[in-house]
């Protein structure tokens, strides 16, 4: 598998290309900025994108989702409780003083255990609601990784103060959906260095 992650954005938002290197078919996940560097790393690799991600519908996450489906005629999937989000683009953008990006529906609602797929990769979709109402995460467990959006972080979790977030209901998705996978899963976050479920679950102060 073809993994890049690329840092994007003012807040230095995890974006994800997953590629498969036979068909050249590809996801890519959480496009919050910088479309023109996802895009030159897209064709450095020769890979069409088939779908794109969107782990919740925080600006950071979704705001260039948009302009790469103009790009690419790939579909967005996030899930729908996250709607209410996406209305208020205008005040998530006036939070960090940049212009308010256009923002869609889904083409289709991420649901907890769909199954998504590209030529020669497979994941499935865990509902993690907390961090806001709609957060997913992708699971891919041939390739042992995991995409926790900001679930799930380096020593951390989700940040449960901004709309739609609500502490408890995080700390059960950690647990019941992500603490639940192999220790030797890799967790990339939505922010800042990957990590293990194994490390997490020994180490998090947050989920003691």
């Amino acid at each position: 598998m073809i993994h890049e992650i690329l840092i994007v954005g003012p807040l230095q938002c995890n974006c994800s290309i997953l590629g498969d290197e036979t068909s050249r078919e590809a996801i890519v996940v959480d496009p919050g900025d910088n479309i023109s560097r996802i895009v030159s790393t897209l064709e450095k690799h020769h890979l069409t994108v088939k779908q794109i991600i969107v782990t919740h519908a925080h600006i950071d996450h979704i705001a260039g989702a948009q302009r790469l489906k103009q790009l690419t005629g790939a579909p967005i999937l996030y899930n729908q409780n996250d709607l209410p989000l996406v209305k208020m683009m205008d005040i998530q953008a006036a939070w960090l003083g940049i212009p308010t990006p256009e923002v869609a529906p889904p083409d289709a609602s991420l649901e907890d255990g769909q199954v998504i797929s590209i030529a020669g990769l497979t994941g499935s979709i865990l509902h993690t609601p907390g961090h806001t109402e709609g957060s997913v995460c992708l699971y891919l467990p041939r390739q042992s990784l995991v995409l926790a959006g900001d679930t799930l972080f380096s020593g951390s979790v989700g940040r449960t103060d901004l709309p739609g977030g609500d502490s408890r209901k995080l700390i059960q998705s950690i647990h019941n959906s992500l603490l639940t996978l192999p220790d030797e899963v890799t967790v990339i976050p939505g922010h800042g260095p990957k990590t293990s479920i194994g490390f997490e679950r020994e180490s998090n102060t947050f989920l003691q």
